[in-house]
């Protein structure tokens, strides 16, 4: 299957090298990895293991918070459904980021947008906009430092930037770059304009110039691509971008992981028990047709599920280097790999379920107060 990578469509096996030129970002280096270093002193294993591969303007920010004009971060959410393993691999290194630099983030709940491009009421994405906010806060971002933006609730401050920005964008650039027809409805047409927001609102709100960075995965540098010329021209400084990896479906190695798609993903409130069917049923394996072969030839660790995921769970890099080899090797089985993840993944979702049941008592604390 040929290739397709935006917002709202991931297919076919991605060649990261092909999007790196698509799109026009800059591949990280190891200079860039080294200049995060030198401020962070050490990398995340995110970076190392080039789960986080390309940027745009990242040098600047970087540049900047050496002379001491500190950035600030800005992701985000489309509540349309349970949050799965492949949502919170960006936020976790964003949670690094914060705490390395020491910097507030700035989450958006694209509530309008999911609204608007999928067949759910308003109040069933309001239950999903509350899940997901469990979700991110149960990552242990500091509340001191992390500010809610919903955009139906907060909109009384989003709105009047949004149309500055929207004056700016054209009905043929937006059918460009998402490819929509007459028959979208119009609300779709104006969203990039919302999302476009929080790269300078903080700004605007607080009377500052701080940098604006924004970790997403790769599928959603074209809502930037379009705003990244306006907010210029609007006074505001381009947003730096850090690109991430898809984390793949269980299912194999092409697309990604989708919450709608239940035998894709790990959702985090997923029980031991149904990580274990999961991972044991659907996790496409890299394994031999039988034990036999397996120890002769070994298995595939480029394609085997089981070993990619656990380059996002298993964070001690000789230990890793050690599954790879005894599995390339014959000497690890590919049920032997997937008991090593599902552990792994059981000891994390233990933890985080354990804070997302606390985290009902602390909603009030991010979401930003005007």
């Amino acid at each position: 299957m040929k290739q397709k990578v935006n917002p709202y469509e991931v297919e076919g096996k991605i060649d990261y090298d092909k999007l790196i030129k698509e799109f026009g970002v800059k591949k990280i280096t190891p200079e860039v990895l080294s200049e995060i270093q030198k401020i962070t002193g050490e990398l995340h294993p995110y970076l190392k293991r080039e789960i986080f591969f390309a940027y745009r303007d990242l040098k600047k920010v970087l540049d900047e918070y050496k002379k001491g004009n500190k950035f600030f971060l800005y992701t985000g959410c489309g509540p349309s459904g349970p949050i799965h393993l492949g949502h919170i691999s960006t936020w976790r290194f964003t949670k690094w980021l914060q705490e390395k630099f020491d910097v507030e983030l700035w989450f958006q709940f694209t509530d309008d947008e999911k609204f608007l491009y999928k067949n759910m009421s308003y109040d069933e994405i309001q239950k999903w906009t509350y899940e997901n906010m469990l979700d991110v806060i149960a990552l242990g971002f500091d509340p001191k430092k992390t500010h809610f933006l919903i955009d139906t609730k907060h909109a009384g401050i989003i709105y009047p930037e949004a149309i500055k920005v929207a004056k700016k964008i054209t009905f043929s650039s937006i059918k460009a770059a998402f490819g929509f027809t007459d028959s979208n409805n119009i609300g779709s047409i104006f969203y990039t304009a919302m999302q476009t927001v929080p790269v300078f609102l903080p700004n605007i709100l607080r009377n500052e110039n701080r940098p604006c960075l924004i970790p997403l995965g790769i599928d959603q540098d074209v809502h930037f691509r379009l705003s990244r010329d306006v907010v210029e021209k609007l006074g505001h400084e381009k947003p730096a971008i850090i690109h991430s990896k898809f984390m793949v479906p269980l299912t194999g190695t092409e697309g990604k992981m989708s919450s709608s798609n239940p035998g894709s993903a790990i959702l985090m409130t997923d029980s031991p028990s149904e990580v274990k069917r999961k991972i044991n049923k659907y996790a496409f394996s890299g394994g031999r047709d039988t034990v036999e072969e397996h120890r002769k030839l070994g298995g595939n660790v480029d394609v085997d599920v089981a070993c990619q995921w656990l380059k996002y769970f298993e964070f001690d890099d000789e230990k890793l280097k050690k599954i790879y080899e005894d599995y390339s090797s014959g000497k690890l089985l590919s049920g032997e790999v997937k008991k090593i993840l599902i552990d792994k993944i059981n000891d994390f979702l233990a933890v985080h379920q354990k804070k997302r049941r606390e985290a009902v008592k602390l909603i009030d604390k991010f979401i930003y107060k005007v």
